[in-house]
């Protein structure tokens, strides 16, 4: 048992606050040609297919990636304000499964597209685009959640007021199905969101001893473990 332990840890927790905002932030440039709307989504996909796959896959895993991130945020501002921490996690992970949810939508609009072209897949979208569903429940969650934290990081003194104020701003960040990139407010907030927490992380990051032999090598095991589940799952 290791005293003084909280998830995700120093490495994870530091690698996820750099990494989910500058995937996210490389997933936003990548479609920023393109209106925001889904069906000007629907037909970039069409028209590019891999530059809009790219650019969806790199925004849904700076998504997930942030999920550790936000939770590594909450450690380091429960320290003083715990119950701005819990409140901010709570409800910024909320908006981040809600992301999710989109994310399979999305993926799912995109493969109608593929199979049975724009019009048809644009038609499916628009008649099925206000379907009531668990996951959209907490959509407006994740807005309130990025102010939350970041005026429980300002007050616990974790993140200067610029930085605070910059995280705030993904609060602006556009919520819904096929929802690309508005100008500017997706950049700013992006930007915004990368400006707070990716200097956090470096400092977390070197903040303390390198990791081991014996880490490096679960490390490796582990993701030695994810590329044979992958391949795996890829026949079924």
């Amino acid at each position: 048992m290791t005293d003084g332990y909280t998830f995700p840890g120093r490495w994870m927790g530091g690698t996820a606050l750099v990494a989910g905002p500058l995937l996210v932030l490389a997933g936003v440039l990548l479609r920023v040609r393109h209106h925001f709307f889904f069906p000007q989504q629907l037909a970039a996909y069409a028209d590019h297919p891999r530059l809009m796959t790219a650019a969806y896959a790199l925004f849904e895993a700076g998504t997930v990636m942030l999920a550790p991130a936000v939770l590594a945020l909450a450690g380091l501002i429960g320290r003083s304000r715990p119950m701005w921490a819990a409140w901010g996690a709570t409800l910024t992970l909320l908006g981040l499964f809600t992301r999710t949810f989109h994310g399979g939508i999305d993926h799912l609009a995109f493969q109608l597209v593929r199979v049975q072209g724009p019009e048809p897949a644009t038609r499916a979208v628009a008649d099925s685009y206000t379907a009531w569903h668990l996951f959209r429940s907490p959509a407006l969650a994740i807005l309130a959640g990025w102010i939350v934290l970041a005026v429980g990081a300002y007050r616990a003194g974790v993140l200067g007021l610029p930085r605070a104020i910059a995280l705030g701003l993904m609060a602006a960040l556009a919520l819904g199905t096929l929802k690309g990139t508005q100008v500017p407010q997706s950049l700013i907030a992006a930007g915004g969101l990368c400006v707070a927490l990716v200097p956090l992380g470096v400092t977390m990051l070197r903040d303390g001893p390198r990791p081991g032999r014996r880490a490096l090598l679960g490390a490796g095991a582990v993701v030695a473990g994810l590329l044979v589940l992958r391949l795996l799952g890829a026949e079924g």
